[in-house]
């Protein structure tokens, strides 16, 4: 999870930036990396918690999905928005903003006492990151000194992120075990309101001049958009993919983001510029982060389930049998700069995405009701999160390099909603692959064999997503020893 570090919609300093020194850079960076460890570690903390959840509130299946997707979809979609909102209203009003929102939805959600309150509650958090993480890295990169100081503070900002996506399998287990389901989400009231508290008092307000207006027509589009093709695809569980049920939100769905791509391509201040898609390496490695994602971002969820509703594991258990797949993906994406000094790009994309299939295979064939630790979760485990560390650097390199400094923030908040966006429909399509493996026979053998057909699944995407990189990413020469 460390690679949805690259969140924001604008994260350079531009010549017409204004912003007055801050009292305390010591104040700024706390706040920043605070609220961007937040937005992270709520991707993944209540991935340990979801029997937990499903049992108290007697969620169904579907609605199991949807405790993650609402807000893996309300993050995704509205994130370019919330980055262009920070630039226009000012960065200290909106980070201020999304982080009460986001405070508030989690205490809605720790309270919930019915299956649809807790969905809202994780939808308005997605808002809330939406609006509050492209706020973060801004901040920093405008209110810390370029130069040294300013790269400590980014590489502080990163490596807190990139902890929050760790660290979330294992706080929720300590959570839900020695307390409740409930706390994964109350936890983020105390330190939400800190954290405003600190930023109310230290943060100084900035804005860019060359912002001019929001797309919102734009982001409503693509997230509804999104939102109704996922609803559409888990209808085909119960109804069948012939069935009106489905088929009517997948039309629905697609009509949406048609025209979503109209508007744009009409909007004079569009969210998602069309010309940046002329450039091969920034459409390939899109496309290549979005078919990654399709597989790569449902491997907590099945893993959640399967050592608890399979392998009888306690919540704590459960996280910490997940700790060594956290630190892969942290190892991964530091030793990739490396290997992609001295072989390249592409062929470390390819190589990481073919060790992730692999680990794919292995983990799929492996599952039944009585598997081992090191040979059915850990052994699959970490060759599945190296792998996905090792991909997500070099196609993140690929799809943010630009010769205009004033298109990196938007390539990268492209790249990070892509990846979140295909890894919110891939765990729509394997949900639904897995529950009609299961059918109504929720057996440890029955569940086993349902899980591990969603990641033999995942392998046939990752394989297809290898072949893609391999004949279109563009090819990179090596940099040499760095």
């Amino acid at each position: 999870m460390g690679g949805m570090a690259q969140t924001s919609a604008d994260t350079g300093i531009s010549s017409d930036d204004t912003a007055s020194p801050p009292p305390r850079l010591w104040a700024v960076v706390l706040a920043a990396c605070a609220g961007q460890f937040l937005v992270v570690l709520d991707v993944s903390v209540v991935n340990v918690a979801l029997p937990s959840m499903r049992a108290d509130l007697a969620l169904s299946g579907s609605g199991l999905q949807w405790v993650v997707n609402a807000y893996t979809l309300t993050f995704a979609g509205l994130m370019l928005l919330g980055g262009r909102a920070a630039d226009l209203f000012g960065r200290k009003r909106v980070f201020l903003l999304g982080l009460a929102l986001f405070t508030a939805a989690s205490l809605v959600g720790g309270l919930a006492q019915e299956p649809w309150q807790l969905l809202a509650a994780r939808a308005l958090q997605g808002v809330g990151a939406a609006i509050l993480a492209p706020a973060t890295l801004t901040i920093l990169t405008t209110s810390v000194p370029e130069g040294a100081a300013r790269t400590r503070a980014v590489a502080t900002w990163s490596a807190v992120g990139a902890g929050g996506g760790a660290a979330g399998g294992l706080v929720g287990g300590v959570l839900t075990d020695t307390l409740s389901w409930r706390w994964v989400l109350l936890i983020n009231v105390p330190v939400g309101a800190l954290v405003l508290v600190a930023a109310a008092m230290w943060l100084v307000e900035s804005r860019s001049a060359k912002a001019r207006r929001l797309d919102t027509p734009g982001a409503l589009l693509v997230t509804t958009g999104l939102v109704a093709v996922a609803y559409g695809i888990g209808q085909t569980e119960a109804a069948g993919w012939t069935a009106p049920g489905a088929l009517g939100p997948l039309a629905a769905g697609l009509v949406l983001l048609g025209l979503f791509v109209a508007v744009e391509a009409r909007a004079s201040e569009p969210l998602v510029p069309l010309r940046l898609f002329r450039s091969r390496a920034v459409s390939a490695a899109n496309v290549a982060i979005f078919i990654n994602g399709l597989a790569m971002f449902s491997m907590w969820y099945f893993l959640s389930l399967y050592t608890q509703n399979v392998l009888d594991y306690t919540p704590l258990q459960a996280g910490i049998a997940l700790v060594p797949q956290s630190l892969s993906i942290v190892v991964g994406s530091k030793i990739a700069p490396y290997l992609m000094a001295r072989i390249g790009d592409r062929h470390i994309a390819v190589a990481g995405s073919a060790l992730a299939a692999i680990g794919y295979v292995w983990q799929g064939s492996g599952m039944h009701g009585e598997g081992g630790y090191v040979t059915t979760i850990l052994g699959p485990g970490i060759l599945m999160a190296l792998g996905a560390g090792l991909a997500a650097t070099p196609l993140a390199t690929i799809a943010t390099a630009t010769k205009d400094p004033s298109e990196a923030g938007l390539l990268s908040g492209l790249f990070g909603t892509g990846r979140t966006m295909g890894g919110a429909l891939g765990l729509a399509v394997l949900s639904t692959v897995a529950a009609a493996r299961i059918g109504g026979e929720e057996t440890p053998e029955s569940l086993a064999s349902g899980y591990g057909l969603a990641f033999s699944t995942g392998a046939v995407i990752l394989a297809a997503c290898v072949v893609f990189m391999f004949f279109v990413l563009p090819r990179t020469s090596r940099q040499g020893p760095t």
